[in-house]
């Protein structure tokens, strides 16, 4: 019985030097190299992370700052946004489609799995593309009324909602430091509406939709795990069918809103411009969900949060001095309390769920004692 516990430890990390070797060198017998060319791995794992979180942080600030242009120009006055987003899921589920297909034809070139229009899938899926559509919705609006600078302060209690949900539907406690995080959140939150509101910017209607934004984004994350098993755990499929979905409930909603006669007036319909900005729009919304992934894969979802706290923060510097504004310290601050809090909530959660994993339970050591 002894051996096996000794030649599963050697046996694993083989497997992780030869998946990092392989992902880093294109071979598959990390052994044959020598320690000079150790080296050489690291650095370059050390660029790949660096080149993936560059595109990350590249993707979802153009994405912010297109959707902002789309949404509330002068220049545009283009004031559809339900269209705007309908358009970005129909390029969505098209670019999956299309990738599908070329992966059929070209296997081994393409990485992407078959997709097929299964109606009683997207029925199975539909509940999920409510709530998807919900989030993408009233991110885009709540982009629309206020500023890209308060845009993230704007939909910062999604933190909150988590543990709110966690407990209401999961029955899920959470513990004193995380909720400690959550009011640290909350109260930068409140001072942010304060000085918007003081520096007479605020809108609370593009507000209300940044918490429902918030709200969708927590419930998205619930429903995502209950409905991945319908699509075979794919979050491509399941990326598929939600833009589909949410490209025929989207339908009713131009016709009831009237958006189609604005469109139909709209004075740069026909410009070309126009289409690519939009397009242009519906593949930064198509490669966000990629970068997202190719993050996570290449350093953990713990620092895909750090992460994504720091690309806020640069991204609501960089709104500042585009758009050439001049905030008060109390609002600087409230930003600084809200990526801090986030980031505190996440390192406290790395902390808990990791002391959850080192602490064997007490069946599992019944079993490694009758073992040995």
């Amino acid at each position: 019985m002894q051996p096996g516990p000794g030649t599963c430890k050697p046996r694993a990390s083989l497997k992780r030097s030869r998946i990092l070797h392989m992902a880093l060198m294109g071979t598959s017998d990390p052994s044959r190299e020598t320690e000079a060319s150790q080296e050489k791995p690291f650095v370059l794992r050390a660029l790949q992370i660096a080149l993936v979180v560059s595109l990350y942080w590249v993707t979802s600030i153009s994405m912010v700052f297109l959707n902002k242009y789309l949404l509330d120009s002068p220049s545009l006055r283009l004031d559809t946004p339900i269209f705007v987003t309908f358009y970005q899921c129909l390029v969505t589920a098209l670019l999956c489609k299309g990738l599908s297909t070329l992966a059929a034809c070209c296997p081994g070139a393409v990485d992407f799995p078959t997709l097929r229009l299964d109606l009683r899938v997207a029925r199975s899926v539909l509940p999920l593309s409510v709530v998807f559509i919900g989030m993408i919705t009233f991110n885009n609006l709540c982009l629309k009324y206020v500023g890209v600078a308060f845009y993230n302060v704007g939909r910062s209690l999604t933190t909150v909602f988590n543990v709110l949900l966690s407990y209401l539907l999961l029955k899920q406690t959470t513990s004193f430091y995380a909720l400690l995080t959550c009011s640290i959140i909350i109260g930068g939150f409140w001072l942010g509406v304060d000085q918007e509101g003081a520096e007479g910017t605020l809108s609370w209607m593009g507000t209300i939709f940044g918490v429902l934004a918030s709200l969708c984004v927590s419930l998205n994350a619930i429903y995502t795990k209950k409905v991945l098993p319908a699509v075979d755990d794919s979050i491509w499929r399941l990326t598929f069918y939600n833009n589909v979905n949410a490209c025929v409930l989207f339908l009713p909603l131009l016709l009831l809103l009237g958006e189609l006669r604005a469109l139909c007036d709209f004075p740069q319909l026909g410009s070309a411009h126009f289409w690519v900005v939009m397009t242009l729009g519906g593949l930064f919304g198509f490669a966000i969900g990629y970068v997202t992934g190719l993050q996570i894969k290449f350093t953990s979802p713990l620092t895909h949060n750090v992460s994504g706290t720091a690309k806020a923060c640069a991204q609501t510097v960089l709104a500042v001095l585009y758009y050439e504004e001049t905030k008060s310290f109390l609002w600087w601050m409230s930003n600084m309390m809200v990526l801090g809090g986030s980031s505190a909530y996440t390192w406290v959660r790395g902390r808990e769920m990791k002391k959850v994993q080192e602490e064997p339970s007490p069946k599992e050591d019944e079993k490694s004692n009758v073992e040995v």
